[in-house]
């Protein structure tokens, strides 16, 4: 048996003719690796598509999640418009809880502000204290003001939303708990990510094309010129994605119930487990993607790879530094031999399962389907032992 305090997620997957993750130039992002040039797509990208997927695996669909919000006008649409009160009493106290919850000057303007993830309790919290401002006040604009001002002083404002927090589920967000969240006005705040996500890459040397397209004016009749009524060129590329996922358990279960990170063999784990098996379906049936009315950029994971173990994680990536066929036998076959190689050198023992749509490929590993794979990482968890 071993006790289960990191899961490593491998997958494969196959995109072709596809923009998946765009750079500011509008063209696919990319990563030098070995010596050439590969196709990327960035953590943060695949990580919102999880986040925000309607699926029937969203982590929101789990019970007792909690939402989160990330925006710079939190405190505008959340809090502020939704207050009940004369429109001088409002104005008043709006730039006093903007610079408590965006920092000093930073709240000031839109742009300059930090676009925030916040918890729906803190947000639930911060609409409570306006409206107390305002029910104390009376009407009167300038007690308003000066209630504000003392509620958003740098001291009192952080004592209070630390106090607030610590006695609250999740006050962060379920978000905030799983991919962590900083927040430099109020250091306080920052809450360590548990799961943690590569950039996922091609296996091979970017395969792409700048594709050249037209629009038809449906309107133009044969006596008019015979251009198109606009011209365009897209970058499309396609690929065998390697990606990588870590979920640090101890990590989790701390920021889901409070408990310190060192307890997490004490406390309830059902949720984490919960999470670890809805993430794992995020994780192979979510695609990233952009132009999905002219790409259809929808794939499936090929091959995922589940290791359970108490030592730090290390990714297989180096499997593929030298660029292989962009086949999946021989993405897999590389990797399989990569993992030999590791085994034999430092003999880390972690228990693995394993998802491939051929069949058996990766050597003395259980082939399962995807809904079992997922099954078995939410029963290591809740059971705190793999084997």
């Amino acid at each position: 048996m071993t006790e289960p305090r990191f899961i490593q997620i491998h997958s494969l997957h196959s995109y072709s003719a596809a923009l998946l993750n765009r750079d500011d130039s509008g063209l696919a992002k990319r990563l030098p690796y070995g010596g050439v040039m590969r196709t990327r797509i960035s953590s943060q990208c695949l990580k919102r598509h999880w986040r925000t997927a309607e699926d029937v695996h969203n982590v929101q669909n789990i019970e007792g999640a909690v939402a989160s919000v990330r925006s710079r006008q939190i405190v505008t649409r959340e809090v502020i418009e939704k207050l009940s009160a004369s429109e001088d009493v409002i104005k008043a106290i709006e730039p006093h809880f903007q610079k408590a919850v965006y920092g000093d000057k930073k709240g000031d303007t839109l742009k300059g502000r930090q676009p925030l993830l916040l918890g729906a309790p803190e947000i639930d919290w911060l609409h409570t204290q306006a409206e107390q401002i305002i029910a104390t006040a009376n009407g009167d604009a300038k007690a308003a003001e000066d209630a504000a001002k003392a509620w958003a002083a740098e001291k009192t404002f952080r004592h209070n939303i630390k106090a607030m927090r610590e006695n609250r589920q999740l006050p962060g967000g379920l978000a905030a708990a799983l991919y962590g969240r900083m927040v430099t006005s109020d250091p306080d705040a920052n809450i360590e990510a548990p799961i943690h996500v590569a950039h996922a890459f091609t296996v091979h040397q970017a395969e792409e094309e700048s594709d050249y397209f037209s629009v038809v004016d449906d309107l133009k009749e044969e006596s008019e010129d015979a251009g198109a009524a606009h011209i365009g060129e897209t970058d499309l590329n396609s690929g065998l994605f390697y990606g990588y996922v870590v979920i640090d358990v101890p990590g989790l279960v701390s920021n889901l119930t409070g408990a310190k990170a060192e307890d997490w063999l004490t406390v309830d784990r059902t949720m984490a487990g919960k999470i670890a098996h809805h993430l794992t379906h995020l994780i192979a049936e979510v695609s990233p993607g952009a132009k999905l009315g002219s790409t259809a950029p929808y794939g499936y994971a090929q091959m995922m790879l589940v290791e359970a173990g108490n030592r730090q994680p290390r990714s297989l990536s180096g499997a593929f530094r030298d660029p292989c066929v962009p086949q999946l036998k021989s993405a897999t076959r590389v990797l399989d031999d990569h993992l030999k190689k590791y085994d034999a050198a430092y003999a880390t023992n972690e228990a693995r399962r394993a998802m491939h749509i051929e069949g058996t490929q990766l050597t003395g590993h259980d082939n399962l389907s995807l809904p079992a794979l997922a099954q078995w990482i939410e029963k290591v968890i809740a059971s705190g032992e793999a084997s």
